[in-house]
């Protein structure tokens, strides 16, 4: 049983050098065997994660997750909504939040259609410690990854707030490949007028390069060169 080979890792958590979880990413629990919930919060807590279990997907639901690196240990089998559809459910969420998924009654299908879902891991019970926790080691990459990309979107989101109306109109033209005697006719003003406002416009978004203000009107969903 997967709680008779985890308990040794419990007697570790309570030693002096246990880390502090405090402000650790969160390893989601969700499994309706209390046994597996509670070995499984141990063997998280002594790895230094911070622990959040649940005995029901609609119970996981239910709890604010909050915007912190965090993963998922998600059982298949549940007694409300399975795993499967849990990984549906939250689909919007996943690339912040990964899955690892366990189950004592798995198959090729099943894990065929985690995997292409998205899941990090699928593991069958009882799986092997340092498989798992390599697995919560992956999926916390990948959600540190997912939050620093979204920090870098939130940041390019601001300094294109910051523009005025009619420098995002020059931006949007420029990185459609218009020159500034085109962008100057599209808006009836002059070129001069044009260079100025591209001037304000690059210092604000701190582009580099036009490869680069043409990478961050992409990634703003602005018209990009077709390359045609």
């Amino acid at each position: 049983m997967l709680a008779a080979r985890l308990e040794p890792l419990v007697e570790t958590k309570a030693g002096p050098s246990a880390p502090d979880p405090s402000d650790a990413p969160t390893v989601f629990i969700v499994d309706d065997d209390i046994s597996i919930r509670e070995s499984l919060e141990a063997m998280i807590g002594a790895a230094g994660w911070r622990p959040k279990a649940f005995e029901s997907a609609r119970a996981f639901l239910a709890h604010r997750r909050g915007a912190g690196p965090s993963c998922l240990i998600l059982d298949v089998n549940l007694p409300d909504l399975n795993g499967l559809d849990l990984q549906v459910h939250i689909a919007d969420d996943q690339a912040g939040m990964p899955i690892i998924f366990v189950t004592g009654y798995g198959d090729v299908p099943m894990t065929v259609r985690a995997m292409k879902a998205g899941a990090v891991e699928f593991l069958q019970k009882p799986f092997d410690r340092d498989v798992l926790l390599a697995a919560v080691r992956d999926a916390i990459s990948r959600s540190l990854a997912a939050a620093g990309q979204e920090e870098k979107i939130r940041t390019l989101r601001a300094r294109y707030a910051s523009l005025t109306p009619r420098e995002k109109e020059v931006m949007a033209m420029v990185v459609s490949g218009l020159l500034n005697k085109q962008v100057g006719g599209e808006l009836g003003i002059s070129e001069i007028t044009v260079k100025a406002h591209r001037g304000r416009m690059v210092r604000k978004m701190r582009a580099t390069t036009f490869a680069d203000l043409v990478n961050m009107g992409a990634r703003l969903g602005l018209a990009t060169l077709s390359g045609g």
